[in-house]
């Protein structure tokens, strides 16, 4: 008898405990929900919401964290700022709509120049952390109003003088105009699912942040409008971007890390940055890393993406003066449609003025290596692409692998060290498939186009040291294969060449070019 006691004993503190680990845990959705509407919120579009919303994030800060919930509405707001452990949800049906007037945006400081002030954005923080903005509604920045405001404040060919009433709308741009979404030394953030539209400027913005994860957005903005960049991280450290769709008017994804002495005094690089399954339509630059980049950007890769009609693809640019290092860059299995220049990636972002001058090195001077493009399909493109470096400092172990392109015009680089081409096409409506001047250590196999013209070589070479090409093949009509020269060109050798069908397979002077079997 006491042993059958024993066992149901043993019985109900096994059944007990199982019962104990199979409750649920405290999950976030069960952490205490503040709805708007129950602060005073109207939801009306008309009815300015601030201040009830305000209420409710100091609530729901108050009781540790939780959820300030938007049912559907239509919600006019200024500033909102947001605090640590708070989710904001935008429920489907539920529009957030950024108030028109600049009085409803408080100055909050530059964190960039101590002393300076900027305009907030629409939904702020600084020093957050646990911060999540979510849900399948919509944020409207209403930026209209703002575009114009831009255009009065920076008229171009502008034939006749403001009006005191145009001088006065201007002004209200002086400090800058609202980011949709911006946040600042805040750690462990995440957006995802929201609809966000017409940006009055920079769409999401997280700058010295870490840990940012911003998944399953939708940013539409006007082709037209001004500096509407879609995601801007600034010196942030660890960032997920995916399963995006991006139609902005300015650069889709634009990683950033400071201007010139700004950003090179701060020394907080972006880093660690991954960006999948995104889509991006429109827009200057799909993925975009500059032009301030002063204080460094490592370890980024892109992949499994869309590009259509942005004006370019994958772009880094820079100057002299920004100073900072741009190094670790993977962009593989992308698919580019009707972008002008499907590769960009130059010193050059002012203009190409003083390309063959040679100035010192120092702090100021920008570097480019090890960047990695693979398998990659651009068509409908008008150039090609470009890799343009200093003659002080070549942008060094650029590789492209498995790339088709179609394009107006070809490819050309200048002034590169240590530069790939494996299994690569490039075909053209007219000029060389790639044109490469100044160039030390280049690597060219498998290289082929299938339009060639008449009187144009395929490959253009011009004061090219250590050239080395193997696997290429001419197509039918070609005149030309490959034409080398300059000055300082030396040690060009060719090895394992198809190039019968070429009327020339190589034009150089004597001795130039080596060919073996």
């Amino acid at each position: 008898m006491n042993a059958m006691k024993t066992r149901i004993c043993r019985l109900g503190l096994v059944a007990g405990l199982l019962a104990v680990l199979c409750l649920p845990a405290v999950s976030a959705e069960q952490r205490p929900v503040f709805n708007v509407r129950a602060f005073g919120a109207a939801g009306d579009a008309r009815t300015k919401d601030t201040a009830a919303i305000a209420k409710a994030i100091e609530a729901c800060d108050k009781a540790g964290g939780g959820t300030v919930y938007f049912p559907p509405g239509k919600y006019l707001t200024g500033a909102i700022r947001l605090k640590s452990r708070v989710t904001l949800e935008i429920e489907a049906g539920a529009v957030i709509l950024g108030s028109r007037d600049p009085q409803d945006y408080p100055t909050v400081p530059s964190p960039w120049e101590e002393g300076r002030r900027e305009i907030s954005a629409l939904i702020y923080a600084d020093g957050a952390s646990d911060i999540t903005i979510k849900g399948r509604g919509v944020i409207d920045g209403q930026g209209e109003v703002w575009w114009q405001r831009q255009r009065l404040a920076n008229p171009k060919g502008q034939a006749r003088p403001l009006t005191a009433e145009e001088q006065k709308e201007a002004a209200m741009v002086k400090l800058g105009r609202p980011h949709l979404v911006k946040l600042v030394r805040s750690n462990n953030v995440v957006m995802e699912g929201l609809t966000l539209v017409n940006s009055p400027s920079w769409t999401v913005n997280p700058v010295f942040c870490e840990f940012v994860t911003i998944r399953g957005l939708t940013l539409i903005n006007p082709p037209d409008s001004p500096n509407t960049d879609g995601i801007n991280p600034e010196s942030c450290r660890n960032v997920h971007i995916s399963n995006c769709h991006i139609d902005v008017g300015d650069d889709c994804v634009t990683l950033k890390s400071g201007r010139d002495e700004v950003g090179r005094r701060a020394g907080r690089p972006t880093e660690n940055v991954t960006v999948t399954n995104c889509t991006m339509i429109h827009g200057h630059g799909g993925i975009v890393i500059g032009s301030e980049m002063s204080g460094d950007v490592r370890n980024v890769t892109v992949a499994n993406c869309v590009f259509q009609q942005t004006l370019r693809g994958i772009r880094i640019k820079s100057q002299r003066g920004r100073g900072g290092v741009v190094e670790g860059l993977t962009a593989s299995n992308i698919v580019m449609e009707d972008v002008s220049e499907p590769f960009s990636i130059t010193m050059y972002y002012s203009g190409r003025a003083g390309e063959d001058r040679t100035e010192p090195v120092g702090e100021g001077t920008p570097a480019f290596r090890d960047i990695l493009l693979s398998n990659i399909f651009a068509r409908g493109a008008r150039i090609a692409g470009q890799i343009l470096g200093l003659p002080e400092m070549p942008i060094s172990g650029v590789s492209l692998s498995n790339v088709r392109v179609s394009a107006k015009q070809g490819f050309e680089t200048r002034w590169a060290k240590d530069l790939a081409f494996h299994n690569v096409q490039i075909d053209t409506e007219k000029g060389p498939a790639l044109l490469c001047r100044n160039v030390e250590g280049l690597e060219i196999d498998g290289f082929r186009s299938l339009r060639p013209h008449a009187r144009v070589p395929v490959i253009a070479l011009g004061d090219v040291q250590q050239g080395f090409l193997r696997g290429c093949w001419a197509a039918r009509g070609t005149d030309v294969f490959l034409d080398a020269g300059g000055d300082k060109s030396r040690d060009i050798v060719l090895v394992g060449n198809e190039l019968g069908s070429a009327k020339e397979a190589v034009a150089s002077p004597p001795g130039l070019v080596t060919v073996k079997p």
